[in-house]
């Protein structure tokens, strides 16, 4: 069965920096659009940021020269590298592939205090 499993997040403050883990069972990773996601309290999942099989990347505008997405096919994973954050990053993160949309994860929890 597809696992997606999210780790790393926690409470930083405004201007800190974390970095988010996503590993997955059961696909063929290396063909897989990675995709980060994120959710806010009463609010819908957004896209944060994708990388392609071939490394490929897009960022959304609310994060575009602060966050870093990467992966590692040998490991299943993908990582974000979060800097400079902000209050409004604060949600849970996601990650699933872009297209397919396996069955979610628990996400990890990022608070970004004022």
């Amino acid at each position: 069965q597809v696992q997606l499993v999210e780790s790393g997040g926690g409470l930083v403050q405004p201007g800190g920096s974390l970095r988010l883990s996503c590993t997955a069972s059961g696909i063929i990773f290396n063909i897989n659009t990675i995709t980060w996601y994120r959710q806010a309290p009463g609010k819908r999942r957004a896209l944060v940021d994708f990388i392609t099989p071939g490394g490929g990347t897009y960022y959304a505008e609310s994060v575009k020269g602060r966050f870093t997405i990467s992966r590692d096919n040998a490991k299943n994973t993908v990582y974000l590298q979060m800097n400079s954050l902000k209050p409004d990053d604060t949600g849970v993160y996601y990650c699933n592939d872009y297209s397919k949309r396996y069955t979610w994860g628990q996400g990890t929890q990022v608070t970004v205090s004022s």
